[in-house]
C-alpha cells in the first residue's frame, strides 16, 4: 500500500512531533526532511559548498550530533533558498515517500512541491511567540545559553527567508488541513492530525 501523508510548516509548530505520532499510529515510515537541509547546511558550516554536500549526503550525516543547534538552523535555512541544493534533495524525498507500507514527510514544501499527489496534507502552524518560546525551552533543556528574545528574532528571520524565498515558499497547500497548535497541547494537536487523516482514508 502506498499513502503519504505531507505534513508542512515553520518551524517549532509542533510538525515533528505530530509526524513522528501519526506515523507510528498508522505504522508508516517517517522522514524529517528538514534533516536533510541541517545536514547539508552543517557541511557548509565546515567549508563544503552547498550544492556538493547536498550530491553527497549520506544517510549517516543525518545522525549528527549537532544538527539541533541555532547555528545549524540558520544555515539550514540559508541553503534551502538554492534551486540546485533542493533539486540535489527532491529525488530522495520522492523515493521516500512512496515506500510500500505508507510515509509520513514532514518539512516546508512537502504538499506543494515534492508530494503534490500525497493522499494526506497537513499545515501545522502556530504564532511566532508561541513557536519562539517553545524553540527556547527546548534549547534551555538542551544546555544552550541563549535568550528569549534571540529565539523569537531567529524565528521571525527564518520565517520570512522562508515565505519570502524564489524556490518552494512556505506556503500551506490549497487542499491542506490547516492546524493551528498555538493553544493546543500535544495531545489536542496529534488528535487533530489523526482525526484529519483519518477523514481522509475513509473518503
Amino acid at each position: 500500500m502506498n499513502f503519504t501523508i505531507a505534513i508542512d510548516g515553520p518551524a517549532a509548530a509542533g510538525k515533528g512531533t505530530i509526524s513522528k505520532a501519526v506515523a507510528k499510529h498508522f505504522g508508516f515510515s517517517h522522514l524529517d526532511t528538514g534533516l536533510l537541509y541541517r545536514a547539508v547546511g552543517a557541511k557548509t558550516l565546515s567549508g563544503v559548498d552547498a550544492t556538493e554536500a547536498a550530491r553527497s549526503l549520506q544517510a549517516e550525516d543525518l545522525d549528527a550530533p549537532d544538527l539541533r543547534t541555532p547555528q545549524v538552523a540558520q544555515a539550514a535555512s540559508k541553503v534551502a533558498v538554492l534551486a540546485d541544493v533542493r533539486q540535489a534533495l527532491v529525488d530522495f524525498q520522492r523515493a521516500f515517500a512512496r515506500r510500500a507500507g505508507g510515509a509520513v514527510l514532514d518539512g516546508r514544501d512537502i504538499g506543494t512541491v515534492i508530494c503534490p499527489e500525497a493522499e494526506t496534507k497537513l499545515f501545522v502552524t502556530a504564532s511566532a511567540e508561541v513557536r519562539a518560546e517553545r524553540r527556547y525551552l527546548e534549547l534551555e533543556a538542551n544546555g544552550l545559553d541563549i535568550s528569549r528574545s534571540q529565539v523569537l528574532e531567529d524565528v521571525i528571520e527564518r520565517d520570512k527567508r522562508d515565505r519570502e524565498r524564489s524556490e518552494a515558499p512556505l506556503r500551506p497547500a490549497q487542499d491542506a488541513v490547516q492546524i493551528d497548535t498555538s493553544v493546543m497541547s500535544i495531545e489536542q494537536a496529534i488528535a487533530a492530525a489523526l482525526r484529519a487523516v483519518d477523514a481522509k482514508r475513509k473518503g
